[in-house]
This record gives structure tokens, sequence and C-alpha cells, in this order.
């Protein structure tokens, strides 16, 4: 053997892809995904916020995109934070997500505050077209360690 032998631990992966079906079941498979996701890295950004927002993209593409193409989960740890993004096979945009709807929803409504959480929750929101529809994300910054 010439030279010196180096271990070189695998890759830890900082982007995760998953396919979701396109049903209410994909909620809490996603809120899992995303828990999993920062713990397993001690990633910093707020997991409790993370599972909520996500919940709500997803929850939105299977309320109001149409038919059996799975819903993509798209996981990704930045080193200023952690962005999720939904997409789905809708190329329309969703409304009021980044222009602001000035009236406020009822309180007493069962829908319509999930874009309304995503911004005011994340650090950044928005949508873009792919190829097969739209991508939906939020970031959420990474958070101070506690001294």
């Amino acid at each position: 053997m010439n030279g010196n032998a180096v271990y070189e631990p695998p890759a830890i992966p900082t982007s995760w892809r998953v396919a979701l079906p396109h049903t209410t079941a994909a909620v809490p498979v996603a809120r899992a995904l995303v828990r999993t996701a920062l713990a397993e890295r001690e990633h910093s950004a707020d997991c409790d916020t993370a599972e909520l927002l996500t919940a709500e993209l997803v929850a939105n593409a299977v309320e109001h995109t149409s038919g059996a193409t799975p819903i993509e989960l798209v996981l990704r740890l930045l080193p200023t934070g952690f962005q999720v993004e939904v997409h789905d096979e809708d190329p329309e945009p969703p409304r009021d997500l980044t222009k602001p709807n000035l009236d406020l929803p009822d309180p007493w409504q069962e829908h319509g505050r999930g874009l309304l959480l995503i911004r005011m929750l994340s650090s950044s929101c928005g949508h873009r077209p792919t190829e097969s529809g739209k991508a939906v994300w939020f970031r959420l910054p990474g958070q101070r360690s506690p001294v």
C-alpha cells in the first residue's frame, strides 16, 4: 500500500425527494419525514414550524389539485436554514401566497389560513413552474444554539 489510508465517511444527505400519495394520508407522512430529517441531522431549524408549514403545503396540494399523480416532497438542509418544496401537476400558482390578501380570514372558518401561516411563519416563500406543474416552497432560518 502506498501512502496513508484515509477513511472517508459516506456523504450525509442534505436533501431528500419523496413521492407521496395524492391523498390526505400524505400529510402525516410528510410531517414525519420533516421531523426525522431535522432530528437525524441535528439541524437547527424550528421543527414544529417546519412540520406545520409542510402539512399546510401538502394539504393544499391534495385539496386543490386533481389526479392520481403523486405529490413530490423535496426537503433541503441549507447552511442558513431549511427549505421545503411540494410539487404537484397543476401549473396554476397558489392564490395569495406572495401577494397577501388584506382581509384576515374569519376566525370561525375551517379553511383559508394555510397560505397565511406560510407567509407569516416562514422567512421566505414562493412558487415556480416545473416541467410537470408547479413547486410551492418555503424556507425557515436556522436557530441559534443555546449558550
